[in-house]
């Protein structure tokens, strides 16, 4: 009898075992296709990657892609890590608001370029009432100067008012402000007093122009100056004319890479939009000039012959990355108003747009842009999308787009001139 009960007893263990068993083997299976699924979404959605060969059809694609990203934008990931990425969602390690603020920036740039009858107002607008308040103000108020170039996107938008939006304007004005180091700079955080990064020339500069040509401040103008002289005297490598990620304001070390591809992009962003949004009297313009000039010849001196920026620029052999290559080339088509810039930079710039095009999803999507940084020094080993690069390639395809228009009415007007010799 006692036997019987043993039995019974060893297998009550066993089945328990099993069922213990069984629940987590089907646990691991879950957590394994939440890290699965995408992985194999992103595969399937590489197939045929860049067959859109005319520029207007592959256009049309990417700001198809822009549009429904607007209001829906993926995450951008603060984290490299693939499995189990179900715990950092819970512990909130996943992705940063911050993060996610110049990705619908940029989206929202690229989509304000684009002529009214293309469609996307009706998104531009859902965005406004989704994140600004009736009284113009922030709905979640920014708490980093990353959100500036948010801000900068709203002003760059057609038929909007900035002084509807005021509100939230004089908000990131004052964070900007709050943000201001003893040496007069901005900083990228308060915890990182004795740096400089160069992503604060993209973050805040475009928007401190546009803000006091607005509204009068002179101090705004200044300010923005400030940086950008700043960081080309302390942050640049001399020989090659191009900025490291960071400097120390103390003892002006160099930090983090030299040659760091979206570094140069975020200096390329912050200077040409500075310089595009000053009058061509502007004594800041003139200025400006000659730096955009400069960093113009050393830009081009490093792109891959086929066509694109790495991610460390000075090394062929890193891979290609599309957030520093379509920043580089939105640079470089500005620039190429500059005298002596023109045929050099068009140049770069069809290169570079050949290069996109290659690397374009059958949806639209432009894939390969390296992930978030984690800190100086610390880059990102992940490259796929980036909705801050479908902005920016939005504005850089409508603008190039422009310029073909612009060849094809000068060619046949050439042919009309020549055609009416006797």
């Amino acid at each position: 009898m006692e036997n019987g009960w043993r039995r019974i007893e060893h297998m009550e263990l066993l089945s328990a075992g099993w069922i213990v068993a069984l629940i987590l083997m089907i646990s691991i299976a879950v957590l394994s296709l939440h890290d699965l699924v995408p992985l194999l979404n992103t595969w399937f959605k590489r197939i045929h990657i860049g067959r859109q060969d005319q520029h207007a059809l592959w256009h049309a694609a990417i700001v198809d892609r822009g549009a429904k990203w607007l209001n829906r934008t993926p995450v951008a990931k603060v984290t490299d890590q693939t499995r189990l990425t179900v715990i950092e969602r819970m512990q909130g390690r996943y992705s940063a608001s911050a993060l996610q603020d110049w990705q619908r920036a940029s989206l929202l740039l690229g989509l304000s370029e684009l002529p009214e009858e293309s469609g996307v107002k009706r998104s531009i607008e859902h965005f406004l009432s989704a994140t600004f308040t009736d009284k113009g103000d922030w709905k979640h108020t920014p708490r980093h100067v990353d959100s500036a170039i948010l801000a900068y996107a709203v002003m760059k938008i057609p038929g909007v008012q900035a002084g509807r939006y005021r509100p939230a304007l004089d908000a990131i004005r004052r964070l900007i402000e709050d943000h201001v180091g003893e040496d007069g700079t901005v900083r990228y955080r308060h915890a990182m007093r004795d740096y400089r990064y160069v992503d604060t020339i993209g973050f805040i500069c475009p928007f401190l122009i546009a803000y006091g040509m607005k509204f009068g401040d002179t101090s705004s103008l200044e300010l923005a100056m400030k940086q950008v002289r700043a960081f080309a005297k302390h942050g640049f490598h001399e020989g090659l004319g191009i900025p490291a990620h960071a400097y120390d304001i103390g003892n002006h070390a160099p930090l983090g890479l030299i040659g760091w591809g979206r570094g140069l992009g975020w200096f390329a962003i912050g200077l040409i939009d500075m310089w595009s949004e000053l009058p061509s009297n502007h004594v800041y313009k003139r200025e400006l000039r000659h730096v955009v000039k400069a960093f113009a010849e050393a830009v081009i001196k490093l792109q891959q012959p086929g066509g694109s920026w790495n991610w460390t620029v000075t090394r062929k052999e890193s891979r290609p990355d599309s957030s520093a290559t379509v920043t580089l080339a939105w640079f470089l088509i500005l620039a190429s108003e500059v005298e002596g810039l023109s045929a050099p930079a068009m140049k770069a710039v069809e290169k570079a747009m050949d290069y996109l095009r290659s690397v374009t999803r059958r949806d639209g999507a432009v894939e390969f842009s390296q992930g978030d940084t984690k800190d100086i020094g610390v880059y990102s080993t992940l490259f796929g999308i980036l909705p801050f690069t479908q902005g920016f390639a939005i504005r850089l395809g409508q603008r190039y787009g422009q310029s073909i228009d612009r060849g094809s009415e000068l060619r046949t007007a050439e042919g009309q001139r020549e055609w009416s010799k006797p």
